[in-house]
């Protein structure tokens, strides 16, 4: 099959650092050309994949030290290189939310749409009503739940490559980790405060956006000077395993519907276990009382990391290497695209799981 994967940005693909949607594309299309598809990617020159890659800019927007720049003018420079070569695919895969709908409204039907991020805003119902015909994929049913009657098509769990985060039989640090974004949902607050009750040192990997500057000044500097607490700064994949292989588990505390959470994979390949709260996705991904916690409030998240710490890391391998690889999630998408070039479009929601 012939697939085009449109990809936003802002990240190179991988990211060079903090990422999600960029990270999943570059893992989805290896996946697929390892499965014999040929494989177009449109991204910023800095790419690296094993895809036919379409240059549509120099370098990734997010680390371009140019003081001015237009992510518009760059999206809809990729969409039109997309538009002109779009006979050569049987099937366009965009990641870059509704932004193409108004360009590829005449073949809608050859189209999917994978939406990243959360649904519950004010102006995306509207949008989806106005160009139902393109069919969606969802990355978690929760994630659907603002958009309940939207084209879905299918869901599909991400997943990573078996040989990115080596599994950690026996982790050598001491400590839990938090790894994501430094944000007023991420809750690294909560984070810190179960370390301490714990008795364990934090091990904090975290971008801090510029959006999120004042509120980390304001809210989270000032508990970084807590003695049990080390402020990483913001990691690469190549980091990745050592950080999240040698603690005793990850802390994913967040306080907002979060669409997937790829750390808590992350986490679980490495053997790690995770305490997470029951917001969003979570409970589609963590196996409660195999591969971590799901817990409501701090009491229990203080409980459940001193409990986890004794879990088998090898049964939390096994059950990421069954749900959340990159195989898995290529063949889940290709049953997608088949459903697409047989004109059926019936939601399977999860059931290709």
């Amino acid at each position: 099959m012939k697939i085009a994967q449109v990809t936003p940005l802002y990240e190179a693909v991988p990211p060079k650092l903090y990422g999600g949607t960029e990270r999943v594309v570059a893992w989805l299309c290896d996946a697929l050309v390892d499965a014999g598809h040929e494989v177009t990617l449109f991204a910023s020159a800095d790419a690296e994949t094993k895809a036919t890659l379409v240059p549509v800019r120099d370098q990734a927007i997010r680390l371009d030290p140019a003081e001015l720049k237009s992510d518009l003018a760059a999206h809809l420079g990729m969409l039109q290189e997309v538009r002109s070569r779009m006979a050569d695919f049987d099937v366009l895969h965009f990641h870059v939310d509704m932004i193409h709908f108004p360009f590829f409204e005449d073949c809608a039907e050859r189209t999917l749409t994978t939406l990243h991020g959360r649904l519950d805003l004010k102006d995306l119902p509207g949008v989806y009503r106005r160009w139902r015909q393109f069919p969606l994929a969802s990355i978690s049913m929760d994630q659907r739940k603002p958009l309940r009657n939207a084209n879905w098509l299918g869901c599909v769990h991400h997943g990573l490559p078996e040989s990115l985060c080596r599994f950690t039989a026996h982790p050598t640090g001491d400590y839990l980790a938090f790894l994501g974004r430094i944000s007023p949902e991420k809750r690294v607050d909560r984070a810190i405060a179960i370390a301490r009750r714990v008795g364990l040192p934090l091990k904090v990997a975290a971008k801090i956006d510029t959006a999120d500057k004042a509120y980390y000044e304001r809210e989270i500097e000032p508990l970084l000077a807590h003695a049990h607490v080390e402020f990483v700064g913001e990691i690469n994949d190549a980091q990745k395993p050592e950080f999240l292989g040698n603690a005793r588990a990850l802390l994913f505390p967040i306080d907002w519907p979060e669409p997937f959470g790829l750390v808590m994979i992350e986490a679980m390949a490495c053997g790690t276990p995770v305490v997470a709260w029951n917001c969003g996705s979570v409970p589609e991904v963590l196996d409660d009382h195999v591969t971590g916690r799901i817990v409501d409030n701090e009491d229990d998240a203080v409980a459940a990391t001193r409990e986890v710490i004794g879990y088998d890391r090898a049964t939390v391998r096994a059950t990421y290497e069954r749900r959340f690889t990159a195989r898995a999630m290529a063949d889940r998408y290709v049953q997608l695209y088949d459903r697409l070039a047989a004109g059926r479009e019936t939601d399977f929601g999860l059931r290709l799981a």
